[in-house]
């Protein structure tokens, strides 16, 4: 027994000291945080948590100067912690609206709405909530309403676009076919033409044999008409 008290005289001016580290570091980050100094404060609350990890006013507090430098992502991750934690009512719910807020700030206005209720139903008091979610699900309307709207101007694009193209790939096939018929009339004109040259060639070359006989023929006739009118 006197073993164990000896330990327990030793732990208890260690808690002590331990309770005063926390507290010296709490006063100091509210401090920073009251100052806009919001990146010092922040080391303060991370200096308690570290002699008491489970303190709930460090928590909150860090994710509040985690929040002042935009630092949403590690900031929800604290109030998240601290809206489990919290075993008072009002302060869990103050959690649970700075949750809302981050959300909001992402643009994630479901999830915004969800976390106001948490907050509303832990303080159904709170004003600054309640206003925070009617403006949360106004936001949700219109952002659900852009994007139809922006659905529907994708789809018209879309439509016109394939319509551009079926008019594109029509005009091509009509360019297409209206060559092959160019080129078809064009053979059909050429191979008219290679008839035609023959069948000129042919005539003349029948005219030329037709005058050819003609003079030949007349030729004789003369010879025959000298030689019956020789005087013997």
């Amino acid at each position: 027994m006197k073993h164990i008290a000896w330990i327990i005289v030793l732990l208890f001016p260690f808690t002590l000291f331990a309770q005063k580290a926390e507290r010296k570091n709490l006063r100091e980050g509210n401090k920073l945080y009251n100052d806009e100094k919001y990146t010092e404060a922040e080391i303060s609350y991370r200096r308690s948590l570290e002699v008491n990890p489970t303190s709930e006013q460090g928590i909150f507090n860090l994710g509040n100067a985690l929040y002042k430098q935009e630092k949403y992502n590690e900031a929800g991750e604290q109030y998240k912690m601290s809206a489990q934690m919290q075993k008072d009512p009002i302060q869990a719910a103050a959690a649970w609206h700075n949750l809302g807020n981050i959300s909001s700030q992402a643009k994630d206005y479901a999830k915004s709405i969800e976390a106001y209720k948490q907050a509303l139903r832990l303080n159904p008091n709170d004003d600054e909530t309640r206003y925070n979610l009617v403006l949360a699900q106004k936001l949700l309307q219109e952002q659900q309403n852009q994007q139809n709207q922006d659905q529907q101007d994708d789809q018209q694009q879309e439509n016109k676009e394939d319509q551009n193209d079926q008019n594109q790939n029509q005009q091509q096939q009509n360019q297409d076919q209206n060559q092959d018929e160019q080129n078809q009339q064009q053979q059909q004109d050429q191979q008219m033409s290679r008839e035609n040259a023959e069948q000129i060639l042919e005539a003349l070359q029948q005219d030329e044999k037709a005058t050819q006989e003609r003079v030949t023929k007349e030729q004789m006739q003369q010879v025959k008409q000298k030689i019956t009118d020789k005087d013997w």
